[in-house]
């Protein structure tokens, strides 16, 4: 009876040693992640823009993508649309970050549509209001990284949109456009993996 005690607890432990090992955690590589945005202007042009500063990251289930989760805090005053002006102009009259300094996702749900695709939604807090957004996910590549061979990354390309007026944001719609495109390019270096393979 006590071996087969011994054998159960035994296989519990490795269960839950593998379910660990099956979840990684990875953070931002803010060199190579992009946060891109664009805006239709007046009909003419779409303006683009980025923010330069974040932090954050994700936990990354290989073999059950469903359980991975994300996420992510932006600073409202890295906005860059390479322009002094623009930037003035849309911390002004849109994001106001005195008030509110910072932009923040954390991921509810992941859904697979295909063998490197899926959706994920979550939570969007912006200018004060917290609104569900759905994003679209395809993974790139998950492997050793060719210049720091002790390293593991993991990119991803997110792309989606959202309604700025659903944040409270609605100076001069329809000139300046409502509907913003997001266009997310994701660096994660896996946290632990260095003292894990020396």
């Amino acid at each position: 009876m006590k071996k087969l005690i011994s054998l159960a607890s035994a296989l519990v432990f490795f269960a839950a040693t593998q379910a660990q090992a099956a979840a990684d955690k990875y953070t931002y590589d803010t060199l190579h992640t992009q946060i891109l945005f664009s805006v239709n202007h007046m009909g003419f042009t779409y303006s683009h823009g980025r923010f330069n500063k974040f932090d954050g990251g994700f936990i990354l289930d290989e073999q059950k993508p469903e359980a991975s989760s994300a996420n992510i805090t932006i600073d409202v005053n890295s906005l860059d649309m390479a322009s002094a002006v623009w930037n003035d102009h849309v911390k002004e009259k849109f994001l106001e970050p005195a008030k509110y300094p910072t932009i923040s996702f954390k991921s509810t749900g992941i859904k697979r549509t295909g063998d490197k695709t899926a959706t994920m939604t979550g939570d969007l807090t912006m200018h004060g209001v917290t609104k569900p957004v759905t994003l679209n996910v395809a993974l790139n590549k998950i492997g050793l990284n060719p210049m720091i061979k002790s390293q593991k990354d993991a990119g991803f390309s997110i792309t989606g949109s959202l309604k700025r007026s659903d944040f409270g944001m609605t100076a001069f719609i329809p000139m300046v456009g409502d509907e913003i495109a997001l266009d997310i390019q994701v660096d994660g270096v896996r946290q632990d993996f260095n003292k894990l393979n020396k």
